[in-house]
């Protein structure tokens, strides 16, 4: 993965300018199909309120708020059905699950009861990628964009490269495809795991 990413020339984007510039393709294409590869183990996302209680350490609030957002996710969902978009989500778990993995998943699972694709997959799966180092955070957007989503070291959001090569972002989406399919969906893995 790393390899076909360094070979390719890409637009670096603020973390303003990506956000813009990812949703307004999100929402560009109706039938589109957007896979997003999870990788990191730990993110910030300061401005979203079910994560600051989580980091505030009040686990019981972050429930309670995710539930409340239940509704907003539901509608966004919603959106996106009647514009025929699929959301396919890999998340890379590596065992023992983080604090931030486990509630992570609490979110994810809520998205999954509302419509996204999710799969969860492990070490095994991703190993044969990692040759060059840890995946990086990709997302894909219909047949003719990827971003290579970047983070600090404390895993904040900074922004993203976006490239528009269509061999390059069919080459990546056949592996995020590839790696989709050799997960355990949510819906299987969360009891096992987290009930």
């Amino acid at each position: 993965m790393r390899d076909l990413l360094d070979q390719a020339i890409g637009r670096r984007l603020g973390r303003e300018e990506y956000l813009t510039d990812f949703w307004e393709r999100f929402w560009a294409v109706d039938g589109a199909h957007i896979w997003k590869l999870e990788r990191r183990q730990h993110f910030q996302e300061p401005g979203y309120r079910v994560w600051e209680a989580f980091a505030r350490g009040d686990w019981s609030e972050s429930m309670r708020l995710l539930r409340v957002d239940r509704q907003q996710i539901a509608a966004e969902h919603r959106r996106m059905a009647r514009h025929a978009i699929r959301l396919h989500w890999i998340r890379v778990v590596e065992p023992p699950l983080s604090e931030y993995v486990r509630w992570n998943l609490h979110v994810l699972r809520i998205r999954a009861e509302c419509g996204t694709d999710a799969r969860i997959v492990g070490p095994p799966q991703v190993a044969p990628l990692e040759g060059g180092g840890p995946l990086p955070e990709l997302v894909t957007v219909a047949d003719d964009t990827l971003y290579e989503v970047r983070y600090d070291v404390d895993g904040l959001l900074v922004g993203a490269d976006r490239y528009a090569d269509a061999d390059l972002v069919r080459a990546c989406r056949q592996v995020l495809t590839d790696l989709h399919r050799a997960g355990e969906p949510l819906a299987d893995y969360f009891p096992r795991e987290l009930g």
